[in-house]
C-alpha cells in the first residue's frame, strides 16, 4: 500500500460544527457501502454512546479525506464474561477518490496509538466477510481473526 504523498500532513480533528457539512458528505466507492454504514449513521451512534465513541475526521492538509470512529472500552459479552471490556475500530470510511493511497491505514495506526496511550493493549475490529470486503486490508495490517462472530461479522485483533 502506497503512503500518502504527503503524510506530515496528515491529522485526525474533531467533529465541529465548521466542518460536520463536509463529513456527511463523505462517501465510499459505491460498491462499498453494504461494508460500512454512513457517516451520518455513525455519528448518530457517536452521540448516543457518549464517552464510549470516538468520532475523528481525517485530513491531509485541509482536504477531507475520510472518517473513522473508534469504541472505548465497551463490554463485549457481559453475559458470558462481565469483565471483557474492548476497544476498536468500529467505522472507517475514505472517500471514494482518495483510497488506496494509505489513509487507511493512517487511520487504523492513529486508533493504535491512542489506545495505546489510553493503556490499552489490543486493538479490535469486525468487517464483512467475503469478496470485496475489507477482510485483507486489516489482515495486511497484522489484525488476527479471533474465530468469534459479532453478528454476521467477522472479528480481528491487533496486539498494540
Amino acid at each position: 500500500m502506497s503512503t500518502p504523498q504527503t503524510s506530515t500532513s496528515l491529522r485526525l480533528e474533531r467533529v465541529t460544527p465548521e466542518n460536520v457539512d463536509a463529513a456527511l458528505a463523505l462517501r465510499v466507492h459505491p460498491h462499498q457501502e453494504r461494508n460500512v454504514s454512513p457517516v451520518v449513521r455513525s455519528l448518530a451512534e457517536a452521540y448516543a454512546f457518549g464517552e464510549t465513541a470516538w468520532p475523528r475526521l481525517i485530513f491531509d492538509g485541509d482536504e477531507l479525506v475520510g472518517f473513522l470512529m473508534a469504541f472505548l472500552d465497551i463490554p463485549w459479552n457481559e453475559e458470558k464474561d462481565p469483565t471483557d471490556r474492548r476497544s476498536g475500530l468500529w467505522r472507517l470510511n475514505i472517500t471514494a477518490d482518495r483510497q488506496g493511497k494509505g489513509y487507511g491505514r493512517f487511520a487504523v495506526e492513529a486508533v493504535r496509538d491512542e489506545l495505546r496511550r489510553r493503556g490499552t493493549g489490543q486493538l479490535y475490529v469486525t468487517w464483512e466477510p467475503g469478496e470485496g470486503g475489507p477482510g485483507e486490508f486489516y489482515r495486511r495490517l497484522g489484525f488476527r481473526t479471533t474465530g468469534e462472530t459479532s453478528g454476521d461479522q467477522t472479528v480481528g485483533v491487533l496486539d498494540i
